[in-house]
């Protein structure tokens, strides 16, 4: 070529070489740029360099530098391996050691021929024929390495592709130029000039996509199992077709002419591959593939048992990696639809859904009523999975508007609701979100979603009696050591009655009778203060029902609080309800204590009192940390969960019951990092009295 393309040529390896070296020693000395195969990765990149290294300082025909480029192909081959080896995928694809091992082989026969080649280096067509030899057991290892690569990425699961895309990208590179390299120096029986000159640069690309992907892979993979071999099968045919055109085109390239055919074999090979590389690895073009197949050469979409092996994988992994078993469920319902996200609704208390788990969808907001009672009562009834498409495209559906509100409507992500029935009632709806290939879903896959929502119905169903029998047991064990208490405070109660009686009628001055009088009796009112707290444990108050202004009650707590923490009244409505002024005191002091320990100094907290038709809603706000959707719904509500030292955690359950006691409700929203509104809700005097007046009414009538 020339003195100008013999320089670019050795700057070019010698870059290609340094970039290996230095990214190689990146990956492992540096614990946070270790992917997967991390040490393998690195020795692959080691390899490559010395190679690099030799061709440029003696150039590509000589023997170390033969010799080291077997040993580097062998390095990206067990490269492969431990990216299939990761999480032990490797015992769970019994063909891929055997056929790693093919290939290493026929790359260590290239050894033989070398030998070959100098023992009969006199002999032309000895040479032809060897080198005959050299191109076709390459051939063979880029067409098995390619099938190699193609099945590690596309056996993975969405989670883990986000981070062998790039290793799987680099090693696809590699071997690809390498596939169309040989193919033409097969085919001209001789390498070509240029192509070979060039590797370098396949070997910088290689090294820029592993960088790209050391800095990108934060998380640690987990596979789940290979594709069917249907589909295996079928990429080693377009990897085979594509090999055939290549060739056909190539051969006809030779008739150009020497010099100008070099340099269209070259720009051939570049467009084939950056076309190679630019459609294979495309997310639709898999899917679409996926689906295709599915519908014209087989007679289900789903393979069956493998569906029902990686559901119960799914659902049956443990151990302290695991996630928790709600996220599992939305996991195992996702898989089935190669939706890349998804999201739990579980029954509140209260009536309606509420968020309980998020898998893969961090950012979409769900209100804190995601579902009303008039929709779980739909689903209970017709049992419908809904595409949510569907309704999109015709609103007139007959589905109500309760079923599918219009925060789900608005998001385009979402995409379908599978709902998991329990002896007909509703445990939990999951939230689908679309796949990468959009479809409308079918008979099948209503049929397959129908049975494993039934399945993971029955596993939430079962964890929640579990849940509420150790709440139960714990219940009671409370309830034996309170009745211990109120036992022993309740003979206290009594002598200290007597000792005042007595000391009335013995003490002998009348200032030391008066203190301890008063003394005693105060101890004594306190006492039988905390005996009448007590009792309250088994009926919640709600006894003594009286007329509270609410208005004067929520001033009065604001100032009790005046010297601890900001408590501010920002609306105060005139309100009157019915109930326990007591009990009402205490579950607001209880809240506001939280709210005030959750809240910075200057961080005030605001107290609101409004009126709403026929209720009363009082709100304690505060801007503190805020709490997650699952500390909501698993132990903000839950007795003996608390996160506080020392503490019985039964505040915010009493503080709920109380007023529950009362006819009210209490509901919370919160957002972590924003702070947390409850929410009262309690009937006022004028309805309360019309209900009572009506309930009465009726019982005489009857």
């Amino acid at each position: 070529m020339g003195p100008v393309w013999d320089l670019v040529i050795y700057l070019t390896f010698l870059a290609a070489a340094v970039s290996a070296v230095a990214l190689g020693l990146w990956i492992g000395t540096h614990q946070q740029a270790r992917g997967p195969a991390a040490s393998a990765t690195s020795a692959a990149l080691g390899l490559a360099a010395m190679w690099s290294f030799t061709v440029a300082g003696f150039g590509r025909e000589s023997l170390v530098a033969e010799v080291l480029l077997v040993i580097s192909n062998l390095g990206l081959l067990w490269m492969l391996y431990r990216l299939f080896g990761h999480d032990d995928r490797d015992k769970s694809l019994g063909p891929i050691r055997p056929v790693v091992a093919a290939l290493a082989f026929v790359e260590l026969m290239q050894f033989a021929l070398f030998a070959a080649r100098l023992q009969y280096g006199l002999q032309p067509d000895a040479q032809v024929l060897i080198l005959q030899f050299v191109f076709t057991f390459r051939l063979l290892l880029c067409i098995g390495a390619l099938v190699l690569v193609h099945n590690l990425y596309a056996g993975a699961t969405q989670q883990a592709r986000l981070a062998l895309r790039w290793p799987a990208a680099a090693l696809g590179v590699l071997f690809l130029y390498d596939l169309n390299l040989y193919t033409i120096a097969y085919l001209g029986n001789g390498q070509p000039l240029v192509l070979a000159d060039l590797r370098s640069v396949a070997l910088l690309v290689a090294v820029a996509l592993l960088g790209i992907g050391v800095m990108r892979n934060e998380t640690e993979l987990r596979f789940s199992p290979s594709r069917s071999f249907a589909f295996q099968s079928f990429s080693l045919l377009l990897i085979g077709a594509y090999l055939v055109v290549m060739v056909v085109i190539a051969q006809g390239l030779t008739y150009v002419g020497s010099d100008y055919g070099r340099l269209l074999q070259g720009g051939f090979v570049l467009l084939a591959s950056l076309i190679a590389l630019t459609v294979l690895p495309s997310k639709k073009l898999r899917g679409w593939l996926r689906v295709t197949l599915s519908k014209n050469l087989f007679q289900h979409r789903y393979d069956y048992r493998s569906e029902w092996l990686r559901f119960t994988d799914t659902i049956g992994r443990a151990g302290p990696q695991a996630a928790p078993l709600l996220e599992r469920a939305v996991q195992a319902v996702a898989d089935i639809t190669d939706s890349p996200s998804g999201m739990l609704l579980t029954p509140r208390e209260e009536g309606g859904l509420a968020l309980a788990a998020r898998w893969q969808w961090p950012d979409m907001d769900v209100p804190g009523e995601a579902l009303t009672a008039d929709g779980v009562r739909f689903f209970e009834e017709s049992q419908f999975i809904l595409d949510l498409d569907d309704i999109r495209r015709d609103p007139d559906s007959g589905v109500p508007d309760a079923a599918c509100p219009q925060w789900l409507l608005d998001d385009e992500r979402a995409w379908a609701l599978v709902p998991l029935l329990h002896y007909e009632r509703l445990v939990a709806v999951v939230l689908l979100a679309r796949p990468p290939i959009g479809r409308q879903l079918d008979w099948e896959d209503f049929d397959l979603l129908r049975i494993v929502g039934r399945q993971l119905a029955s596993y939430l169903a079962e964890q929640t009696s579990q849940d509420a029998l150790s709440e139960a047991q714990r219940f009671d064990e409370f309830n034996r050591r309170i009745a211990f208490v109120m036992h022993d405070i309740k003979n206290l109660a009594s002598q200290l009655s007597l000792l005042a009686r007595n000391a009335e009628k013995h003490a002998d001055k009348a200032e030391f009778r008066a203190d301890m009088i008063l003394t005693l009796r105060n101890s004594t009112d306190k006492l039988q203060a905390l005996l009448a707290r007590l009792g309250r444990y088994g009926s919640m108050g709600g006894t003594e029902r009286g007329d509270i202004e609410l208005g004067a009650l929520i001033s009065k707590i604001a100032d009790q609080y005046a010297d601890q923490h900001q408590v501010t009244v920002i609306e105060n409505e005139d309100c009157r309800v019915k109930g326990d002024a007591e009990a009402l005191e205490q579950a607001l002091v209880h809240l506001v204590q939280n709210a005030v320990e959750a809240s910075e100094d200057a961080s005030p907290v605001q107290l609101g009192l409004r009126q709403e038709p026929g209720n009363a809603v009082l709100e304690v706000i505060d801007s503190g940390g805020g709490m997650s959707p699952e500390f909501i719904r698993t132990r903000l509500f839950k007795p003996f969960h608390s996160s506080k030292q020392g503490g019985f955690g039964i505040g915010a359950y009493e503080a709920r019951e109380l007023v529950r006691a009362m006819g009210g409700r209490l509901d919370v929203e919160s957002r972590e990092g924003l702070g947390t509104r409850f929410v009262l809700r309690l009937t006022l005097s004028e309805k309360s009295e019309l209900i009572h007046a009506m309930h009465n009414s009726k019982k005489e009538v009857a």
